[in-house]
């Protein structure tokens, strides 16, 4: 059995998802994520190992960190999710630059309080005068723990490719024209790719589609607009690939949103 609930509040998405079976595909998100596993073992592979989140635990990822994610068991997972935008978040923090977490679950019962008042708040439609200050306080308690790391920056010729795959997400990926812009073999961008992202550039084309096509339901509600204007072939197309990052489809995402 799979449920996903899926609201927004105050440029703030919350998740409650509940699952056994189902598995996510490797992907990343262009947000903060913020979690809480409330029920079971989450497993997921991050970058080379896999991750354990048991009842209480505290899911922290940053932005275009790859992974995927499954129940450790047949008695399955339920947990909540909470999706901050990188300028919103850096913005209560009073940095410029992303940061990444030290370590990716944490035991923390300010902070898992902290997440699970914001996700409450934000599911159960409460106003956003009080989402916002529930963010605030969320990220406030960051400030006051060792849970940082210094942040390395995206290797210049892989800031230059991502730039380019972005642009293009209308079309088909083409790496001989990144390649030759980059002045590198196919195969040797491919490799470079992999080991600073965690993810192929396919892989990354494809979650730029659907983080696009969901930012624009977000915003407009015209699925078949998202579906010209991210470059899918049809709604099937789209809901294949968005399900696989969302656990829903993309249809029955903008019913979150109507």
């Amino acid at each position: 059995m799979e449920k996903f609930i899926y609201k927004r509040s105050s440029g703030i998405t919350a998740l409650s998802a509940s699952f056994t079976d189902f598995t996510y595909k490797k992907h990343c998100h262009k947000e903060y994520a913020l979690g809480v596993t409330l029920r079971g073992i989450q497993q997921y592979n991050l970058a080379g190992s896999l991750q354990s989140s048991y009842r209480n635990g505290v899911m922290l990822f940053y932005p275009e960190q790859a992974h995927d994610g499954m129940a450790h068991d047949k008695m399955g997972i339920d947990y909540v999710m909470i999706y901050i935008e990188p300028k919103l978040f850096l913005e209560i923090l009073n940095k410029k630059d992303i940061v990444r977490f030290s370590s990716p679950i944490v035991y923390d019962q300010v902070l898992e309080k902290s997440i699970l008042s914001l996700s409450s708040a934000i599911l159960s439609e409460k106003d956003e005068a009080l989402c916002s200050e529930l963010l605030l306080a969320l990220v406030e308690n960051f400030t006051s723990t060792n849970i940082f790391t210094h942040y390395k920056k995206d290797n210049t010729l892989i800031k230059k490719a991502k730039e380019m795959i972005y642009c293009k997400l209308k079309n088909i990926l083409k790496l001989d024209e990144i390649c030759k812009e980059l002045n590198m073999s196919k195969f040797q961008f491919i490799r470079l790719f992999k080991a600073n992202t965690g993810i192929s550039p396919y892989q990354y084309f494809l979650f730029c589609k659907v983080n696009l096509a969901k930012q624009l339901l977000e915003k407009n509600k015209d699925i078949y607009s998202a579906i010209a204007e991210c470059g899918f072939v049809d709604l099937s197309h789209l809901n294949k690939h968005f399900k696989k990052m969302y656990g829903i489809t993309a249809f029955e995402y903008t019913s979150y949103f109507n």
